[in-house]
């Protein structure tokens, strides 16, 4: 009966650290060459480009959307590598005005 325990417990602590394993590589920043990864954005999700900023590093932030709402957020250092920051639903592009500067939302 020990024996069952001992390899029933030894069985979590595999699931387990698989599970953080497979976590980790999913949080990590995927990067890559730019015209392949917003290839594929066009191609298998209808994204195309809906804003672009410059980040404080020098990298290029741009918003990739689809008529559908998805959305993939990429960012471009000056070295060429393009990585996805966040991706998601419900994307709505808006037209409203900023407020001036000192008054509230």
């Amino acid at each position: 009966m020990t024996d069952r325990l001992f390899a029933l417990s030894l069985g979590f602590v595999a699931l387990i650290a698989a599970v953080q394993n497979a976590h980790a590589e999913t949080a990590a920043p995927r990067c890559g060459a730019r015209t392949p990864i917003i290839e594929q954005l066009a191609d298998r999700y209808q994204e195309r480009r809906r804003a672009i900023a410059l980040a404080a590093d020098n990298s290029v932030v741009e918003i990739y959307a689809a008529d559908t709402g998805s959305w993939t957020m990429l960012a471009t250092s000056a070295e060429g590598q393009t990585c996805l920051i966040a991706s998601g639903e419900a994307f709505e592009l808006l037209q409203d005005m900023l407020p001036a500067r000192g008054k509230g939302i």
